[in-house]
């Protein structure tokens, strides 16, 4: 571990204690316009006793599909997940960093960050790499989680210049999220049970996939499902594959008899 006088000790800034020793998470100089693989749509809403996190498993390539079962929605820690849209690679690199910084404040200070704290860290993250998103790599993340001094699940929403917006009751990003947030908006309620919360999420997804070619739908014959997650009090959990199918096949029936 290297050695800080005071003055030069970073503290509890994850990010400073990288460029301290030359090892920036975000260079600012890349050569020019970079066309990357895409994470397409995400989306969280609140429901009883938390909130929801889902999104589409497909990544694209311009109008190619570069990758067909791509995880976007991931843990930051025990209690708060990241759902990722826009440039995959840049994405996936600032929630690894993100969950470090996590881990590494909770071990300077004996204590975990707030909810707030944590989407606070996330939009810096997301400021430090406005360079890339002017070069083509963009990120716009869905921060979520379950706020342990208010009760009550909590998301937030971010622009690519780090502007971080709370929202009440759902949030949706990426190429399909305008058809997601207008199913979602339809059918969402207060205080909306876990199961129905998940059912809506799928609902949205497949919608968007429907509308958009970048937002990837259910595969039941390759068995590849939106990633959907639950956090609550009892902290984050992942619906397996097999839970996820469950959700859509009782989408699908409904979709026949109506």
């Amino acid at each position: 571990m290297p050695f800080y006088v005071p003055g030069n000790d970073p503290g509890t800034d994850f990010v400073g204690l990288l460029r301290g020793n030359g090892l920036d998470p975000f260079p600012k100089d890349l050569p020019g316009t970079i066309d990357a693989g895409h994470a397409t749509t995400v989306l969280a809403l609140r429901c009883a006793g938390g909130v929801v996190v889902a999104g589409d498993r497909r990544a694209t390539s311009g109008h190619l599909i570069s990758h067909r079962d791509m995880q976007k929605v991931f843990p930051a820690d025990e209690r708060s997940a990241v759902a990722i849209a826009g440039a995959a690679g840049p994405a996936i690199q600032m929630v690894r960093v993100f969950q470090l910084q996590l881990e590494y404040y909770e071990k300077i200070e004996g204590k975990p960050l707030t909810l707030e704290g944590k989407a606070n860290q996330l939009a810096e993250m997301l400021r430090g790499n406005l360079p890339q998103a002017m070069q083509g790599l963009a990120v716009v993340p869905i921060f979520a989680g379950f706020d342990d001094t208010r009760g009550v699940g909590r998301l937030f929403q971010f622009d690519v210049t780090g502007g971080r917006y709370e929202e009440q009751d759902y949030a949706t990003s990426g190429s399909g999220s305008l058809h997601a947030g207008t199913v979602v908006k339809l059918g969402f309620q207060s205080d909306l049970p876990i199961d129905d919360a998940l059912s809506l999420a799928v609902k949205a997804l497949w919608h968007a996939a429907d509308e958009d070619s970048a937002t990837g739908g259910p595969d039941p014959i390759r068995g590849i499902y939106p990633v959907l997650s639950v956090i609550t009090a009892e902290g984050f959990r992942q619906l397996s594959d097999e839970e996820s199918g469950s959700v859509f096949a009782e989408f699908r029936n409904e979709l026949s008899e109506g």
